[in-house]
């Protein structure tokens, strides 16, 4: 008996020939059929690439047009500066960040001075830190001779210096300076907090005290009772005593005036009979002037 087949007759058309069977294909949507594009990698990889090799060429290439774009009218500098705060502000947000600052080698009154021309803050990104414009500002600083800056992390800045040694200060067309070893003034040193230090005077005072400050520190009683070193004329030194008496020193041969002195100082007490004026100028001999100046240009001792 015949099957019957609901809603109609049975059909009389032949059954069709199966088609040889073909490798599935998937479709793709137009954005992903933009996004491949196998023609690139088709010629990568006949130059002898992986197609791996092949994406990263042409990406390279990409960002070396972006970077060329860009440089255009300083936009490339700004998308640098744009990344560098946002690294910053990852790295911030991270711990590290300036907690504290170390100054090393630096008096009291030199470490205020380097603080402000360091111009950092608390909570500063320590990372984002240009180290060479920190040290340029730390070595505009009139105590600063060397400077190295250092990061400890993750939120220490550690900054050490060589500071300029202070010698002497310097009076001269009535203003007074602090000066170093080569003469020159120190900014911002107030001469008035260094009472300890050798008080020099008169116009070239300041070139020459690195040669006479050494001559005359070497003799510990004489330094007690120094007051200034006067530069006479620029070319020779008074020495000043704090009782007034005036020591004369000739311009060539300084050391052996004064060891002249002190020898005679030693058997004698010169320094203290209260002359008014002791001339060394002269190495034959050695001349006083009493304080009353009855005896003017008296002979003491003999050179030699």
């Amino acid at each position: 008996m015949p099957a019957a087949l609901r809603g109609g007759s049975r059909s009389n058309a032949k059954p069709r020939a199966k088609r040889p069977a073909t490798p599935k294909t998937t479709r793709r949507s137009p954005k992903a059929a933009a996004a491949y594009s196998p023609g690139k990698l088709q010629v990568a990889q006949g130059a002898g690439l992986s197609p791996q090799h092949g994406l990263l060429a042409a990406a390279g290439v990409l960002g070396i047009a972006l970077a060329i774009t860009l440089a255009t009218g300083h936009r490339g500098e700004y998308v640098v500066q744009m990344v560098g705060r946002g690294i910053d502000a990852q790295l911030g947000q991270a711990g590290f960040r300036l907690r504290a600052i170390h100054v090393l080698g630096a008096s009291p009154m030199a470490k205020a001075d380097i603080l402000k021309a360091a111009g950092l803050y608390e909570n500063q990104p320590l990372l984002g830190l240009d180290l060479n414009a920190l040290r340029q500002r730390i070595e505009g600083v009139g105590w600063v001779k060397e400077v190295r800056v250092v990061r400890l992390l993750p939120d220490t800045l550690m900054i050490a210096v060589t500071e300029r040694k202070q010698v002497a200060v310097w009076q001269h067309a009535g203003h007074s300076y602090v000066i170093d070893a080569a003469g020159k003034p120190i900014p911002g040193a107030d001469p008035g907090r260094f009472a300890q230090l050798p008080l020099i005077v008169g116009l070239g005072a300041n070139e020459h005290a690195a040669e006479i400050l050494p001559v005359v520190g070497a003799r510990p009683r004489m330094m007690d009772r120094l007051e200034a070193l006067v530069r006479v004329d620029d070319r020779r030194w008074d020495l000043r005593m704090k009782d007034g008496a005036l020591v004369q020193l000739p311009a060539l041969g300084e050391e052996e005036a004064l060891i002249q002195l002190d020898q005679l100082d030693q058997r004698t007490r010169i320094l203290e009979l209260g002359f008014e004026r002791i001339d060394l100028r002269n190495p034959d001999m050695v001349a006083v002037r009493p304080r009353d100046g009855a005896l003017p240009g008296q002979l003491v001792s003999g050179g030699g």
